[in-house]
């Protein structure tokens, strides 16, 4: 317990030898530095499972996402532990405010940040549907697209092809009628179209004549229309409109396995719509609770050190600090006097070894002329 105590310590960034000396401080300051310390490991599993999503399908995916992890915790484990312990206790209340106004914007920011992955998690199971569902859509648009386009490319040869269908269903009736005509003919039976006359007179030879000449035509607008729907269908094939083809169920939730970050997030978005575009009010909620959740936990360290009343850590920390002001001031004083007595030391020894050669120069000078 003693080392998990110290290590709170350590993590709320408090110091450690003078809080010691005050008992009465040691559960506050636990209680802050392990607000400290989980709010870093779940930025950590939260930036490390966002990471894995982005790495998805790599074979370092799971490597790349633990060493993103340690390094976003760590960072966030160290800004947070900066903060806190930055707060001056002995300003007034506003002062204390301000102070922590920065470290409340930034909590918000990085709450957002390290709830979305969570978010993305926890509602994995919904995300999935919705991804298959939106695959599927986006198929069944792709679809309408290419056959939208296919058509408005090839109308004259869809049109030409329906008129030759039109024909052969005309001209199947037809003969279907001339041949039951024919039959009649030939066997005598009475009707308007027919002579009652029985036997392959010269009436049934003219019907047989009819009937040739239409399955003749027939003949001719099947090979038509087969050569047309053969056209056609080569045309499918290079437009790319007979490979493409609705997802079946595996195939979505292959999809939907290693849909990216982006996508997912996207997912998530869009589960507080219904199909109609209205808000779907309880997913919101519970999608943003969740988010209201980590930024208030993120927030929770700064909230701690603000509501703490003043103790005799706080002011034993602040007579610390001015006592090393105090001595650091005297220390540069004292650099500065030596410094100015080495300066001045130094300045006479030039001034004097000038004289010196000043003297020399002119005795030198003296001799020089009174030689001449």
């Amino acid at each position: 317990m003693k080392k998990i105590t110290r290590f709170f310590w350590f993590c709320s960034g408090a110091h450690i030898g003078t809080l010691k000396k005050y008992p009465v401080e040691h559960n506050k300051y636990v209680g802050i530095g392990a607000t400290i310390f989980f709010t870093a490991l779940f930025a950590s599993l939260s930036g490390g499972y966002a990471m894995y999503f982005v790495f998805n399908g790599s074979p370092f995916a799971v490597g790349f996402a633990i060493l993103f992890g340690m390094l976003w915790g760590l960072a966030i484990f160290n800004m947070d532990r900066y903060i806190v312990s930055s707060i001056d206790k002995e300003g007034t209340t506003k002062q204390q405010i301000i102070q922590a106004s920065p470290r409340i914007l930034l909590a918000i920011m990085i709450g957002i940040v390290i709830s979305r992955p969570l978010e993305l998690k926890i509602f994995d199971k919904e995300i999935r549907q919705k991804l298959k569902s939106a695959y599927l859509k986006g198929q069944n648009r792709k679809i309408d697209t290419l056959e939208k386009t296919y058509n408005q490319k090839y109308a004259m040869e869809l049109g030409k092809k329906s008129d030759l269908k039109k024909e052969k269903d005309s001209l199947e009736q037809d003969i279907n009628r001339s041949r039951s005509q024919l039959n009649q003919e030939v066997f005598g039976d009475k009707t308007d179209q027919t002579s009652g006359i029985v036997g392959y007179g010269q009436y049934a030879k003219q019907k047989q004549q009819v009937l040739q000449e239409k399955e003749d035509r027939l003949k001719t607008v099947t090979g038509d229309l087969g050569q047309m729907d053969d056209f056609l269908s080569r045309r499918k094939d290079f437009e790319g409109l007979s490979d493409i083809r609705l997802f079946n169920a595996h195939e979505l939730d292959s999809l939907s396995n290693i849909a990216g970050f982006s996508d997912r997030n996207w997912a998530l978005g869009q589960l507080t719509y219904n199909d109609n575009g209205t808000r779907d009010l309880d997913t919101y909620l519970a999608i943003s609770f969740i988010g209201y959740l980590f930024i208030l936990f993120e927030c929770l360290p700064v909230f701690v050190k603000l509501m703490s009343p003043k103790g005799p850590y706080d002011v034993a920390i602040n007579k610390v600090s001015e006592a090393n002001i105090y001595y650091a001031e005297k220390d540069k004083e004292r650099d500065m006097k030596m410094t100015d007595s080495i300066y001045d030391h130094h300045l006479e020894t030039d001034i004097e070894r000038q004289k010196k050669i000043i003297t020399a120069q002119s005795d030198y000078d003296f001799d020089h002329h009174s030689y001449d």
